[in-house]
Protein backbone atom coordinates (compact mmCIF):
# COMPACT_ATOMS: atom_id res chain seq x y z
CA UNK A 1 0.00 0.00 0.00
CA UNK A 2 1.29 3.37 -1.12
CA UNK A 3 1.58 6.35 1.72
CA UNK A 4 1.22 9.82 1.00
CA UNK A 5 4.92 10.22 0.90
CA UNK A 6 5.70 7.34 -1.69
CA UNK A 7 3.42 9.25 -4.19
CA UNK A 8 5.64 12.71 -3.37
CA UNK A 9 8.97 10.89 -4.12
CA UNK A 10 7.47 9.59 -7.71
CA UNK A 11 7.04 12.87 -8.72
CA UNK A 12 9.34 14.75 -10.65
CA UNK A 13 12.48 15.97 -9.03
CA UNK A 14 12.41 19.89 -8.05
CA UNK A 15 14.50 22.02 -9.73
CA UNK A 16 17.93 22.97 -8.50
CA UNK A 17 17.85 26.58 -7.12
CA UNK A 18 20.43 28.84 -6.26
CA UNK A 19 20.11 29.99 -2.33
CA UNK A 20 23.15 32.16 -1.37
CA UNK A 21 25.45 33.84 -2.08
CA UNK A 22 28.18 31.69 -1.93
CA UNK A 23 28.24 31.18 -5.92
CA UNK A 24 28.60 33.49 -8.31
CA UNK A 25 26.24 36.10 -9.86
CA UNK A 26 26.12 38.77 -12.19
CA UNK A 27 24.24 41.97 -12.67
CA UNK A 28 21.79 40.14 -14.43
CA UNK A 29 20.83 37.59 -11.93
CA UNK A 30 20.44 40.25 -9.49
CA UNK A 31 17.94 42.04 -11.02
CA UNK A 32 15.88 38.83 -11.96
CA UNK A 33 15.87 37.85 -8.22
CA UNK A 34 14.71 41.72 -7.50
CA UNK A 35 11.72 40.55 -9.63
CA UNK A 36 12.13 42.73 -12.19
CA UNK A 37 13.18 42.41 -15.67
CA UNK A 38 16.44 43.17 -16.92
CA UNK A 39 17.16 46.43 -18.72
CA UNK A 40 19.99 48.38 -19.70
CA UNK A 41 19.27 50.73 -16.78
CA UNK A 42 18.53 47.82 -14.09
CA UNK A 43 21.63 45.92 -15.26
CA UNK A 44 24.10 48.93 -14.95
CA UNK A 45 22.38 49.92 -11.78
CA UNK A 46 22.75 46.04 -10.31
CA UNK A 47 26.34 45.88 -11.22
CA UNK A 48 27.20 48.75 -9.13
CA UNK A 49 25.66 47.27 -6.13
CA UNK A 50 27.96 44.46 -6.75
CA UNK A 51 30.88 46.10 -6.91
CA UNK A 52 30.23 48.42 -3.57
CA UNK A 53 27.92 45.71 -1.36
CA UNK A 54 29.52 42.46 -2.74
CA UNK A 55 27.65 39.42 -1.25
CA UNK A 56 25.31 41.75 0.75
CA UNK A 57 23.80 42.59 -2.74
CA UNK A 58 22.56 39.03 -3.32
CA UNK A 59 21.47 38.35 0.73
CA UNK A 60 19.05 41.38 -0.06
CA UNK A 61 16.99 38.93 -1.68
CA UNK A 62 17.97 35.31 -0.86
CA UNK A 63 17.97 33.75 2.28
Amino acid sequence: MKGERDRDESAAPRPRLRTGSDQPIDPEDLVRLSGREPTPERVERARKELEERGAAAVERYLP
